[in-house]
């Protein structure tokens, strides 16, 4: 069942920022900007070739301010297009016989947009395609629309929230299947499988995260042969999509009974993140409240280094902008859904919460995070 437009696209802000750059058309080529204006996200290989700018199989969406949009795509990508996506017209080429970028400047002008002033994601179209651009179209001028979709994107739509909503219940469904099955001598790879097996059993058409051993401190080098021990504290902070929209939660647990130095640390940790909560309202900059959970981590005795301390959240990419990093001017608006993840070492608790008035709502409460979890 296809989910409509106006539940997924903040077409008002859309068609406001587009006559602020006084756009004729933009070309959506990344994997986020296509998926939300398409309306649907490609899957496993389909989702590479998103992914990837050179290549051979690209995806472009032309969407003119005034007129139908229409997708440009291969032939083994058209089938999912046509049953999920809003989009009706397609322009269709052969992958690897004729470039997409070609096919692409025949849809604009066949649009009657050759010279118009359409905006292209510069960090995602690659110099070759952008030299067959200005040698097809010379009389088409390019603007750089990729901050303006990012503002575009932040504000979130009722179907975008709902969706939010059920990634972050199939998540923490998923910790509370799998965590008490956590046992000493289990592989991180094995309790990692299973969290992904659950995520996708429920519905999810990919997930990804991490998840290692508070001894394992190499803790981004990818689920291993590494096996917990009793006393071991799980660090994880995972991400599963449902619809390309993603649940994205981080959850603490001990194997077996946490100790009292355990449960200190864990609940110093917590009350910095539930206070980071609280912080985010509208019209607050992105910069002080990274600038507090600083401040609060000193005043706890501990120094925090991490790049970032929360995020946006969106389709296709969980990290978006604004980022809650060091001196970002960005201010938060009713309507943005972030990230909140100030953590050390391996006491890494993460929400998604709805930014409104009358202050943060939690998306992602299934999972109770007051103290560890004790598995087994």
């Amino acid at each position: 069942m296809k989910t409509s437009f106006n539940e997924l696209v903040n077409s008002r802000r859309l068609n406001d920022r587009m006559d602020a750059l006084g756009l004729d058309a933009l070309v959506a080529r990344s994997g986020a900007n296509f998926t939300y204006l398409a309306g649907f996200a490609y899957p496993g290989t389909l989702a590479r070739h998103v992914d990837l700018p050179d290549s051979p199989r690209a995806v472009f969406l032309l969407w003119p301010r005034h007129g139908e949009p229409r997708i440009i795509v291969n032939t083994i990508a058209e089938g999912l297009a046509r049953r999920d996506s809003w989009v009706e017209t397609f322009d269709l080429y052969e992958g690897y016989v004729e470039r997409p970028v070609e096919r692409l400047c025949t849809a604009i002008e066949d649009a009657g947009l050759s010279g118009a002033v359409v905006g292209f994601e510069r960090n995602y179209i690659s110099a070759a395609d952008a030299d067959v651009l200005a040698a097809r179209l010379p009389r088409m001028r390019m603007r750089d629309s990729t901050a303006m979709m990012e503002d575009v994107r932040a504000v979130k739509m009722p179907g975008e929230i709902a969706l939010l909503r059920q990634g972050a219940d199939i998540l923490d469904d998923a910790f509370l299947e799998v965590f008490p099955t956590a046992r000493p001598g289990m592989r991180e790879r094995d309790l990692h499988a299973a969290l992904v097996a659950a995520c996708l059993a429920r519905g999810c058409e990919f997930v990804h995260g991490i998840l290692n051993s508070s001894r394992n401190t190499v803790s981004y080098a990818g689920e291993s042969d590494f096996a917990f021990e009793a006393g071991d504290a799980i660090r994880t902070d995972y991400v599963a999509y449902r619809k390309g929209y993603p649940g994205h939660q981080s959850r603490c647990a001990v194997i077996g009974q946490p100790t009292a130095e355990q449960r200190r640390d864990y609940r110093t940790i917590r009350d910095i993140y539930l206070a980071s909560l609280d912080m985010c309202r509208p019209g607050v900059a992105s910069g002080d409240i990274y600038r507090q959970i600083v401040e609060r981590f000193e005043a706890a005795g501990l120094t925090y280094a991490s790049m970032l301390a929360g995020h946006s959240v969106g389709c296709w990419w969980h990290q978006q902008e604004p980022v809650i990093s060091r001196g970002n001017s960005r201010r938060l608006e009713s309507g943005m859904v972030i990230a909140m993840e100030p953590h050390i070492n391996h006491w890494h608790i993460q929400d998604m919460i709805l930014v409104t008035g009358d202050g943060p709502e939690l998306l992602s409460g299934k999972f109770p995070t007051d103290e560890i979890f004790a598995c087994g």
